[in-house]
């Protein structure tokens, strides 16, 4: 495995896309993005359909030209430089295989396409068939592989230029979900061996947390939040962000001291807690919104610093058991248990229970 580098590979800065005369009539796609994606790095740009990461990734890979902003792979201006001449490919999310072509032909075409020697062709096909597990199959036809194993001829075909930056829209959507989890530990593997900076397009929350190096959450054509999948899970800085990936239960809450980044709130059940301020976010005071994790929850023989409820709802999800439960507010939370350590039978429908919440799980949010 490649260690991760420190330079940069791609720069967007302050990049606009309008479709349309201007902002007031017009469609704003991108909305003055600023991103800086380092070399060997596995980024993905995650959010929901509409929110601009589809029209972000063509900027880069050239299909799309910007209305105002820069944008540079490694140091070089790419604004108004046609697609064949970055050095970037792209892997759509149909994979737009030559059908009457095998599988060799087709990662050969665009090596061919470039005037290629034909020896250094032959030798790179070969190595890009090894690197996707697929030496076996070089001469079947297209419609006679799998999902999974079209999936790798796209990505033998897209990586045998050896571009700086490969480009990936949404590739596994059309691929069941066993063949989808197999396939998100394949592009894992092939960007560890290759060392090119992967920037992956999806909607899918698991997808993006799973796979990345960092995670980009796009809404509305705005980048609200970059880091590691842990921090942008653990600690969401916007609302948007906290609902959009996985489970989470919003509570009111008003802060009662702050301090170099972490605050003690009290919600409106009279629970008192520490809590994380979000980064960056210049001084916040009074009632807030804060979201803690199902997971972060746990049941409690205590009735000291834990908040009381009833349980109104039990369900089974096969690791586990999801609750949900009444707080004396009125509020719902949803409370995640896993089915190992002490059993799952104990509690019941009605039952009132005393709920602690694990250290650094309270995150407060920017509305």
């Amino acid at each position: 495995m490649l260690e991760k580098a420190t330079r940069s590979a791609i720069e967007v800065r302050s990049t606009t896309k309008i479709y349309g005369n201007d902002r007031a009539s017009g469609v704003v796609a991108v909305d003055d993005v600023s991103l800086e994606i380092t070399d060997n790095e596995f980024f993905t740009l995650l959010g929901p359909s509409g929110c601009g990461k589809t029209t972000l990734l063509r900027l880069i890979a050239g299909f799309e030209q910007p209305t105002q902003g820069e944008i540079l792979l490694f140091g070089e201006h790419l604004e108004g430089l046609p697609p064949h001449n970055r050095s970037v490919n792209t892997v759509f999310q149909h994979y737009a295989l030559f059908p009457h072509m095998t599988v060799s032909q087709n990662i050969s075409f665009g090596l061919e396409m470039l005037g290629i020697d034909k020896i250094e062709i032959r030798k790179t096909v070969s190595r890009m068939l090894e690197l996707v597990q697929m030496p076996q199959l070089a001469d079947r036809k297209i419609n006679q592989l799998s999902g999974g194993q079209q999936q790798r001829v796209a990505l033998a075909r897209a990586l045998a230029p050896n571009p700086k930056v490969l480009l990936l829209d949404e590739p596994l959507s059309a691929l069941d979900f066993k063949l989808r989890k197999e396939m998100q530990s394949e592009l894992k593997r092939l960007q560890n061996e290759t060392g090119i900076t992967f920037i992956f397009v999806t909607h899918d929350q698991e997808e993006a947390l799973t796979m990345s190096d960092r995670v980009a959450v796009m809404k509305d054509g705005q980048v609200l939040q970059v880091g590691k999948p842990r921090e942008v899970y653990d600690h969401p800085a916007q609302r948007f962000v906290a609902d959009f990936i996985g489970d989470i239960n919003i509570l009111r809450g008003e802060l009662i001291s702050t301090k170099k980044g972490e605050a003690k709130v009290k919600l409106a059940s009279g629970f008192v807690g520490d809590a994380i301020l979000p980064i960056g976010v210049g001084d916040i005071s009074g009632v807030v919104n804060v979201a803690i994790r199902p997971e972060q929850l746990s049941f409690s023989n205590s009735t000291n610093s834990t908040l009381p409820g009833i349980i109104k709802e039990i369900t089974y999800f096969g690791s586990g058991l999801h609750y949900e439960i009444e707080l004396s507010t009125g509020e719902t939370i949803k409370l995640r248990q896993q089915s190992v350590g002490r059993s799952n039978t104990e509690f019941s429908s009605g039952e009132t229970v005393n709920i602690a919440v694990a250290d650094d799980a309270i995150q407060v949010l920017v509305d």
